[in-house]
């Protein structure tokens, strides 16, 4: 019996590790992750659920705590916002929006914000016979002083969470297993 958890447990981190993001280049002055996983769920559904922040980001990743205080308005200039208390936060904003086959937001998430980068983070949604592609990718750039290549490690595990949670929730209708 232990021989089956084991085994189980190499072949869940196997399918952890193919799913991560890949910090595809990075500089000092940038960095990019990209990421491409077949989610097994039509287009609609998965751009419906990406919109709907709120239900799968992970609360670690958030100014107030708790994530159930984002949203995110999937319109040209809407906000991916977080509010509670007094306090409000606008993580990025919206610039394309092409249901269900894309959207496009631009800032810099978390420290990110306080460093004077920017960045242009995209979903594209592709069907498949299996559901649909999800291409992920996400650019920052800043000034050679910004160091990005020693932060993009870090911004590539959040992400992966990210992108993880996102999968599980528009295929099993939790954020987490």
């Amino acid at each position: 019996m232990r021989s089956h958890a084991v085994a189980a447990a190499i072949l869940l981190s196997l399918c952890a590790f193919e799913a991560q993001a890949e910090v595809k280049d990075a500089s000092a002055d940038h960095f990019l992750i990209q990421d491409s996983r077949t989610i097994h769920a039509p287009p609609d559904k998965l751009y419906a659920a990406i919109t709907d922040v709120a239900h799968w980001w992970n609360s670690e990743h958030t100014y107030s705590g708790d994530a159930s205080h984002l949203s995110l308005k999937a319109d040209a200039g809407g906000c991916f916002c977080e509010r509670w208390d007094n306090q409000s936060v606008e993580h990025m904003r919206v610039i394309w929006v092409s249901p269900p086959k894309a959207l496009r937001l631009k800032g810099a998430l978390g420290p990110l914000q306080s460093m004077a980068v920017d960045g242009v983070m995209t979903f594209a949604l592709k069907p498949t016979a299996d559901g649909t592609t999800l291409q992920f990718e996400y650019r920052v750039n800043g000034s050679s002083h910004s160091n990005l290549d020693k932060i993009a490690p870090m911004a590539n595990e959040m992400l992966m969470d990210q992108l993880q949670r996102l999968q599980h929730y528009v295929e099993s209708g939790k954020p987490a297993p």
